[in-house]
Parts: structure tokens; C-alpha cells; sequence
């Protein structure tokens, strides 16, 4: 017995990833199932509709035809115009960072849909199907950061390296995990002066070991409003798997920035760790507030969707299959469900069952 698998075309603001490369889509045919490939969904990470057909999947210009599917695959969360498609036999597997997201939750439960998220699906090594994404999101970031603070985007007019007899550009990185780390190391390359900030003092330890950063901060509110204060480029990447980003910095601390310095939260996609963060997109990045340029776009790896979409694939494909073997076997949603989906599975027949995202909306139905 096999399954469908759909692959809708992104329909984020300018998201141009796909979630199934078409090596991807041809390892699940072999496997006995079917996919169903929207025409067009790999034009913008440099997959034609003639490479899916290659690979034996069906290249359909019916959108509702691929959602159709036993089985559905996204990048990103769906969106408003993708909800009527929501039915109690369809399983989805995307990145949905609900507790950020209270319409998208609703939609979901109310339609008794299964509902697995990339972002808490966890295994010995952290979050396998988060960490590609933030890799690509805090080398981004330090290129972005970089970029704002010049005048003719909006900055202070800052170089990251400064010149001789110029002190370099003050960044701080608030949380040291996967996207935290490549930011810092970002902007490190750009010999700015870096200071990382984390709760974890033993992940402090290692990097001051290595040398990896300038100056690390142990996370309490008053100490790092200093460096806030004093930094040109603020990066936020703080992160608790599931649950809403936890608040890092105060509203208070952002205004006592000097004018033209820098936010980027790339923690906003669950709710930002930046207190005067909002949702912002790739068409319209930025905004200014308290004198601030803020930076606070959903999907930063969109924008480099060719190598995004290679690395995305390749970490989702194992996970994708075995969900795909236990939706035949009858075990999907049950306790005798793989292992390699731990911490996966978000809403199930009308109920939240991860944890975190149950505190996150806990007046809503729980298993």
C-alpha cells in the first residue's frame, strides 16, 4: 500500500523554497508512492516542472489536486487562502511555529487535521529540521545587519570592521544556538566587535574556549541592556522549541540605542525576542521605530531559496518517508509512532498535543 504526497508552490510573500527537491520526490516514487507536484514550485530554487516529471512525480496546475493528497509537505506555514483546503484525513508536514500563530491553530483544530511541524521534531543532536534553516538564517543575518547599518538603507553609517584608528561595529548575538552561532561567526568575519549572550553558561564556556567571540554575557535583564545599549547591530536569536521566543529585550532597552543602530530578530517567526519586534516580509524587510531600523522578516532563507531548498530537502526526506511508512501502517499519530518523529506532531483530531504548544494556548483543546 502507498500514499500521496502533495507539494503545493509556496504562497508566502516572495518564499521561492520548495521543501522536496526533485531527487527527493524521485527517492519517495521508488519507495511506491505517489507525488503530486504543483506546476511551478521549484522555478524559484532552480527545479523545472520537467525535472519533477523526470522524476516520475505528477506536475498538476490544479493547486487543490495536490492538496488532495494523503500527505502534504510545505516550507512554510500555510497561509489564509490554504485553510479551505484543511480536512480531517490530511496529514501535514511544515514549518508552522503555531505559538505565533493563533488563526493557523484555530484553522487546524477546527478541521481535525494532523499537523507535524519541522520545528520541534527533535532526535540526540537538537532539531535536525530547525538547524539547516537557521544556519542559512544567521549567515543571512550578519550580511543583513551589515548591510542595514549602511546610511543609504537607513543606518547609523557604521562599517562592521570600522577603519585604522576606527573602532569596529559593536554586535551583540542574544542566544548561542545554531543561528545565534553563524551570526556571531558573520559577524565575526566582518571583525566587528562581537558579544554573545545566552542563559546557558556552559555554551558561554565553549565559546570563550575557542575564541569564537569577543566578549560573552551571561543572559540577566540589567547587563544586557548595557551591551543593548552601547551595540550598533542587535541580533536576536533566541529560542525555546515550540513555545513563543522568550523576551530578551525590553522596549525600554531598544529606545536607549543610539539612532541608526540595527534589531534583526530572527526569532520573530515565533513571536520575536525583541520587545518591539513585529512580523515584517521580504517585500517590505524594514521599519524604524524609537530611531531603530528593525529587521524582523519571517522567512530569511527564502531569499536564497536554490541553496535553502538543497539543505532543507535533504534533512526532511528521511522524516518525510518514515511518516509516510506509518500513515500506511495505521501507527501515524499512536503511541507505537517512529521514534524519528519525536516532539513532531502538533495537532491531532481537533486537540494540541505538543506540549509547549499547548502553553502556549492553553483555553484551546488538549489530548
Amino acid at each position: 500500500m502507498a500514499i500521496t504526497i502533495g507539494l503545493p508552490a509556496e504562497s508566502k510573500d516572495r518564499e521561492r523554497r520548495v521543501a522536496l527537491t526533485p531527487s527527493a520526490a524521485h527517492t519517495a516514487i521508488e519507495r511506491g508512492h505517489a507525488v503530486r507536484v504543483e506546476s511551478g514550485a521549484g522555478d524559484g530554487a532552480g527545479f523545472s516542472d520537467a525535472d519533477y516529471k523526470t522524476a516520475g512525480a505528477d506536475v498538476l496546475t490544479d493547486v487543490a489536486e495536490v492538496w488532495g493528497a494523503d500527505l502534504v509537505v510545505n516550507v512554510k506555514e500555510p497561509q489564509h487562502s490554504e485553510f479551505p483546503y484543511f480536512r480531517s484525513d490530511l496529514t501535514l508536514f511544515a514549518y508552522l511555529h503555531l505559538a505565533a500563530e493563533p488563526e493557523l491553530t484555530a484553522a487546524l483544530l477546527e478541521s481535525g487535521i494532523r499537523a507535524y511541524a519541522f520545528e520541534t521534531l527533535t532526535d540526540r543532536h537538537g532539531l535536525p529540521l530547525l538547524a539547516p534553516m537557521s544556519e542559512i538564517a544567521g549567515r543571512a543575518a550578519a550580511i543583513v545587519g551589515a548591510s542595514s547599518l549602511s546610511s543609504a538603507n537607513g543606518g547609523s553609517g557604521t562599517l562592521m570592521g570600522g577603519a585604522a584608528g576606527v573602532p569596529p561595529a559593536k554586535v551583540v548575538v542574544l542566544g548561542m544556538g545554531v543561528a545565534g552561532r553563524m551570526a556571531a561567526r558573520g559577524a565575526k568575519g566582518l571583525d566587528a566587535h562581537v558579544t554573545g549572550v545566552d542563559v546557558d553558561l556552559q555554551r558561554l564556556y565553549e565559546h570563550h574556549l575557542a575564541g569564537t567571540l569577543d566578549a560573552t554575557q551571561v543572559s540577566e535583564p540589567a547587563l544586557v541592556g548595557e551591551h543593548v545599549r552601547e551595540a550598533d547591530l542587535v541580533i536576536g536569536a533566541a529560542l525555546v522549541p515550540g513555545a513563543r521566543a522568550p523576551m530578551v529585550v525590553s522596549e525600554e532597552q531598544v529606545a536607549s540605542m543610539r539612532p541608526g543602530s540595527v534589531v534583526v530578530d530572527l526569532a520573530i517567526d515565533q513571536g520575536g525576542c525583541i520587545a518591539t519586534a513585529r512580523p515584517t516580509s521580504l517585500s517590505e524587510p524594514t521599519y524604524i521605530e524609537h530611531g531603530v531600523l528593525h529587521y524582523c522578516v519571517t522567512n530569511v532563507p527564502g531569499q536564497f531559496p536554490r541553496t535553502a531548498s538543497k539543505a532543507l530537502s535533504a534533512a526532511v526526506t528521511p522524516k518525510l518517508l518514515r511518516l509516510a511508512d506509518d500513515l500506511v501502517s495505521g501507527k501515524a499519530g499512536t503511541d507505537d509512532e517512529s521514534p524519528v518523529l519525536a516532539g513532531a506532531r502538533n495537532v491531532d483530531g481537533g486537540a494540541l498535543v505538543h506540549p509547549a504548544v499547548q502553553a502556549a494556548f492553553p483555553e484551546e483543546r488538549h489530548a
